[in-house]
């Protein structure tokens, strides 16, 4: 017993709370009315072990946003998020509340263009119904800044400041949380990009040798996206200017060249080095060096899977917690 109690005072002084050894968090499943895209959509929360001891306590958070075709299960499910950050923090690390909601196919922008809800009714082949998937309003980056933060904020005990506050996503959700994070700074202090979609605009060459191509047209852009064109066309548009006012690089320039570079949040990049989309990351990583934004980057053997995903998940989760400090 007085072992048991002496490893419970490290744990706390460690961490800063006082969490029995060996709790887990809860992970629910919430939902919440986005005003933004007119429906009602689905949230999966994890809160840390600590959540349900201490009533007075909390929390920064973390926005994990799912990839195309996923859903806001993906991160628990198969990327068994949870299970990791039980045993981080279980080490020391920093509790957090982790936030994954339902993106869609919607790329976390507003679209440029209203869907065919006749089309969307059709061909929807989900397990959500198509009453929430096919929105009338695609406006993605509104519903994640503001109806998904103002929920979360609202309901749990949060943090709520950009200090305290992360984004991060795979494959179409790095796109998301770069995007989002660098078209919001003011709302989100840290964004980490896994595997992401984050130079969409790169033609080349591959591999990146330092001297980047951009898609001319939007010829050049459909050949080069191919069968992502039915999601992509529709939410970046069919010009090369609005799909420049949807990158992270150059939004990452405006801010920049607005506000300068300590304005810019701190930036967490990964791929694996077998990944079709290993050039954009270093794409987007060259691009942020030349506007003097440090970027942690880094470059894992593997795929574009979960198999991946799931090996370097407590990578991205760490850097986060560092973020957040004491």
């Amino acid at each position: 017993m007085r072992l048991f109690f002496l490893l419970l005072v490290v744990a706390a002084n460690i961490t800063g709370q006082t969490t029995p050894l060996g709790a887990r968090g809860t992970v629910v499943t919430d939902t919440l009315w986005s005003q933004s895209l007119g429906t009602r959509k689905a949230a999966v929360i994890y809160l840390p072990p600590s959540y349900a001891l201490q009533s007075d306590h909390r929390y920064p958070v973390a926005y994990y946003l799912h990839g195309l075709g996923g859903r806001e299960t993906d991160w628990t499910a198969h990327g068994h998020i949870n299970a990791v950050l039980d045993s981080l923090i279980a080490g020391g690390m920093r509790e957090m509340i982790i936030v994954m909601p339902d993106g869609d196919d919607g790329w976390y922008t507003t679209w440029n263009s209203l869907a065919d809800q006749a089309v969307c009714r059709r061909n929807t082949q989900r397990r959500e119904g198509a009453d929430t998937y096919c929105v009338a309003w695609p406006h993605y980056d509104d519903y994640i800044v503001r109806d998904v933060v103002e929920f979360t904020d609202g309901k749990y005990r949060t943090i709520a400041n950009r200090a305290h506050r992360a984004i991060a996503g795979l494959s179409m959700g790095g796109y998301g949380a770069l995007a989002l994070a660098t078209g919001y700074p003011e709302v989100f202090g840290a964004a980490a990009s896994h595997s992401g979609v984050i130079s969409p605009l790169f033609a080349g060459p591959e591999p990146f040798d330092g001297h980047p191509r951009w898609a001319p047209s939007e010829a050049a852009l459909e050949k080069g996206w191919k069968r992502y064109w039915t999601t992509m066309g529709p939410a970046f548009g069919r010009d090369t200017t609005a799909w420049a006012a949807r990158d992270p690089g150059r939004r990452l320039g405006k801010l920049v060249a607005k506000r300068g570079a300590l304005a810019a949040p701190a930036l967490f990049v990964d791929c694996g080095t077998e990944d079709e989309l290993i050039n954009e990351s270093r794409a987007f990583h060259w691009a942020a060096e030349q506007l003097g934004v440090a970027v942690t980057y880094h470059e894992w053997p593997g795929k574009h899977e979960w198999l991946y995903w799931r090996a370097h998940v407590a990578e991205g989760l760490h850097w986060i917690a560092d973020r957040f400090g004491n």
